[in-house]
């Protein structure tokens, strides 16, 4: 496990933070665990410089895309039930499958801690100026009211 990956699940546990990263998944198309890597650098007192920013997000955008996104759309397309298939055994690969997009997002989030480590220690940038340079390179970017909703519950 890597610090980030802590206080990741630290973070996500708290109240109204999943349901931020949700609503920026689902509404904004973001990729959650890139958005939380620039917070939690900002946390740290790292800079992470636009180039370390850009490679975070070209890696992001193609793991959510080739790997996130078809494991999450199968689990909650298991969720909903399929009339011929069993609710046990659908159930129990649901179940897999989460495991599994759990798995790739802890896969990511080492990915982008190991990009965080060639940070140099900065100035304090606060979460919401360190969300917005972040998402700022993602297409489309968010909404700063998004942004802002993530910042606070954090």
């Amino acid at each position: 496990m890597t610090p980030f990956w802590d206080w990741a699940l630290g973070i996500y546990a708290k109240p109204g933070v999943a349901e931020a990263c949700l609503e920026l998944q689902d509404k904004h198309q973001q990729c959650t665990v890139y958005l939380l890597w620039a917070a939690w650098a900002s946390d740290q007192g790292l800079a992470l410089c636009q180039d370390s920013l850009v490679k975070g997000q070209a890696l992001a955008s193609q793991w959510e895309g080739e790997v996130l996104q078809p494991l999450r759309h199968a689990r909650r397309y298991l969720k909903i039930g399929i009339e011929a298939m069993p609710g046990p055994a659908r159930e129990a690969l649901r179940e897999q499958v989460k495991a599994t997009e759990l798995l790739a997002e802890q896969t990511l989030i080492e990915a982008l801690a190991r990009l965080a480590g060639h940070a140099a220690s900065a100035p304090a940038e606060t979460r919401l100026q360190a969300l917005a340079r972040a998402g700022a390179l993602w297409s489309p970017p968010p909404t700063k009211d998004a942004l802002s909703v993530l910042s606070q519950r954090l």
